[in-house]
Order: structure tokens, then sequence, then C-alpha cells
């Protein structure tokens, strides 16, 4: 079961305590990851963490729960607040909250909103698959982009995006354009039938590259190839002829 990531963002260490015991009890398939008590620590804990739901309470210290959204410049998480305050149901409607919860926190309708969240999520996720499977529908059978399943989330990754990728026994480590690494409990021979007609090329038992960001073959030392980000990859001998011939060609 892949567990949905929440972060609390609450001045009041007794709420805090309430809703992780809530969700201790009440909700497996959650896990908080992170707790803050004002905006810094809060966009802190959000961008570290990378939440699937955030409790946000209105009123923090140095400002409010409106103006913590205001400074992220994508909201990828289900927001659901917590509050003292019902003044600021209507706002909270129009930044799209999840939920509104009032202080003292109902542990049902905690729930509820948990439940919610799960539902939307998962939804979401399954409109995601199907949106890549479209996408990748197309006469030539070469992909666009890739869905990479990691132990706590999606990963909607254009197949441009991808330098290299990495076998780790029985798992693949995907190097991407943008610095990240995404690790995927998937063999690398998997990957490397799926993106056979996407321009990638096994070069090695280890090692399946993207052949847009090879710079040059080096032939000494065995051989080994030069990648765009100053990477360099093995050729294995029993590979070198193929690798030869589709950089030739």
């Amino acid at each position: 079961m892949i567990k949905l990531k929440a972060v609390i963002v609450d001045d009041d260490p007794k709420v805090v305590g309430v809703i992780s015991s809530l969700i201790g009890q009440g909700h497996p398939e959650v896990e908080i990851v992170a707790t803050a008590g004002d905006i810094v620590s809060g966009l802190n804990a959000i961008a570290v963490s990378g939440p699937d739901i955030v409790f946000l309470d209105i009123n923090l210290p140095d400002g409010t729960g409106f103006d913590l959204l205001k400074k992220l410049d994508e909201i990828t998480f289900k927001i659901i607040f917590v509050t003292a305050y019902e003044a600021y149901a209507l706002q909270a409607i129009k930044v799209c909250a999840l939920d509104y919860l009032l202080k003292p926190v109902d542990p049902d309708e905690l729930s509820n909103a948990v439940k919610k969240a799960g539902e939307i999520i998962r939804k979401e996720d399954e409109q995601l698959k199907v949106n890549a499977l479209l996408e990748n529908f197309d006469e030539k059978k070469t992909l666009k982009r890739i869905v990479l399943h990691t132990s706590d989330c999606l990963h909607y990754v254009n197949i441009s995006e991808i330098i290299r990728c990495e076998a780790d026994n029985n798992y693949t480590t995907f190097y991407l354009t943008n610095g990240k690494k995404i690790l995927v409990s998937k063999t690398l021979k998997e990957y490397a039938e799926l993106l056979k007609n996407s321009g990638f090329i096994r070069v090695h038992q280890s090692h399946l590259v993207n052949t847009v960001f090879i710079e040059k073959y080096i032939k000494t030392e065995g051989g080994y190839l030069q990648l765009k980000d100053h990477t360099n990859i093995p050729v294995s001998l029993n590979r070198k002829q193929e690798v030869l011939n589709i950089l030739s060609s």
C-alpha cells in the first residue's frame, strides 16, 4: 500500500498532537512526515517532504495559511484547513481547500476529510496513468511520457527528460535533465524493452542510455560513452559493435 504523506502546519502543539493521534489510530494509509508552527518552517516542510495532504492552520504567528499558499509557485497537495474561526470558510473555498475543520477537531470530520483526500488522489493517479497511455498510443509506438512508480508516489516524466537509467539489482534509477534521480522497483530489462523504440540503447548490463545525450564514444579503457552531463558510461564488449552501429547510423 502506497502511503499518503501529510504535513501539519499549526502553532498549537495540542492540535498537532490530536491530529497526529487520530491519523495514527484510524488511518494507516496516511503518514505524518513533518510538522511546523509558522509560515517559514511550513514552507520548508512542504518543500522537503512533498506531501499529498497539508493540514493548515489559518492563524499562524507570522501570518495566515493563505499567506503561506501565496508563497508557493505550485500547490500539488490537498489542503485541509484547521481553524477556530468559521468566518474564514469562504476564503478557504476560494483557494480550493479540500475541507475545512473547526477546532476542537472532531474525529469523524477529520476521518471524512482524510478519506475524501485519499479517494481524490487515487482517482487523479488513475487519470494520470490513463493520460499517459492515450498520449503514448501512436502509429510509431514511440513513447512520449512514462509513469514511474516509486515507494510513495507516481512521477509523470517526459521521455525527452530521461538521460539514462542504471540498474541496481531489481531496482532501476532514472537520471533526469533537471538533476533529479528517481528509484523504481523494476528491473532495467523491463525498461530496456519499453524504451527500445524511443531512442534508448542498452550499452551495458547495468546501463540504458538515451542516444540524444551521447556526446562521444571513447575507444580507450575498454570503450565508454561520454554523455552531455559529463557522465562516463562503460560499454560492455558484447554490446560494443551494436552500439557503434547505432551511433554511426
